[in-house]
């Protein structure tokens, strides 16, 4: 069944290269990424997890855990992980689920037959600290990631979850926002102090807010 925005994130248990975890106790009262490979000693996804493990900081900043998945075992996790360390200059510091037997992937639909039947998509599920489900993104096997970009919608889930705005297309952190429009104009000065520019009755600017 396909998990859509809104859905309570579903549950597992799993056997991860840094031992078993209970999902939604893991994440705590942080959010989370879970991203999925389609199989361990794969060059695309290589490059992803050296990537993800040198953003550590900026996951750390944003209160974001990371974990990936393959349906590979543990013991070829493990094997994997000192290629990534040693191709892509990092340590690998954060879990990696095995799901041989297609638990999780099934669970979260990250098999498509009509891409692989044996093998995960990309799968990416942006959730947050309530257990919601904020961003679903899925890309083809052949296809890396940006994770610049999942920063940035990071940065906008958690502006939004906490503002009266939403972010205007090619958004950065640090670049004015939309007013949302159940705001109506004598309610802005008190709710955004900065002022704001109005270019049409549904199109109003501010200054990010929480800036």
């Amino acid at each position: 069944m396909a998990i859509r925005l809104g859905d309570i994130a579903p549950d597992f248990k799993a056997i991860t290269t840094e031992g078993e975890i209970n999902f939604h106790e893991w994440l705590g009262n942080s959010w989370g990424i879970l991203f999925s490979h389609p199989a361990d000693f794969t060059p695309v996804c290589t490059t992803e997890l050296g990537t993800v493990s040198k953003l550590q900081n900026e996951f750390k900043n944003r209160n974001v855990k990371t974990i990936a998945l393959s349906v590979d075992s543990l013991e070829s996790h493990h094997n994997w992980v000192k290629d990534i360390n040693e191709t892509q200059n990092t340590v690998v510091n954060f879990p990696i689920i095995a799901d041989p037997i297609f638990e999780v992937s099934k669970l979260y639909d990250m098999i498509h037959p009509n891409a692989s039947d044996k093998f995960t998509v990309r799968s990416v599920f942006i959730i947050g600290a309530d257990k919601k489900v904020k961003l679903t993104l899925t890309y083809p096997a052949s296809t890396g990631r940006n994770f610049d970009e999942i920063l940035r919608v990071i940065d906008s889930l958690q502006l939004t979850a906490n503002y009266s705005v939403a972010t205007p297309a090619n958004w950065k952190n640090g670049e004015d926002v939309v007013i949302a429009p159940s705001i109506k104009d004598e309610e802005i000065a008190a709710k955004f102090p900065k002022g704001y520019s109005r270019i049409k009755p549904y199109l109003r600017l501010t200054p990010q807010p929480n800036l």
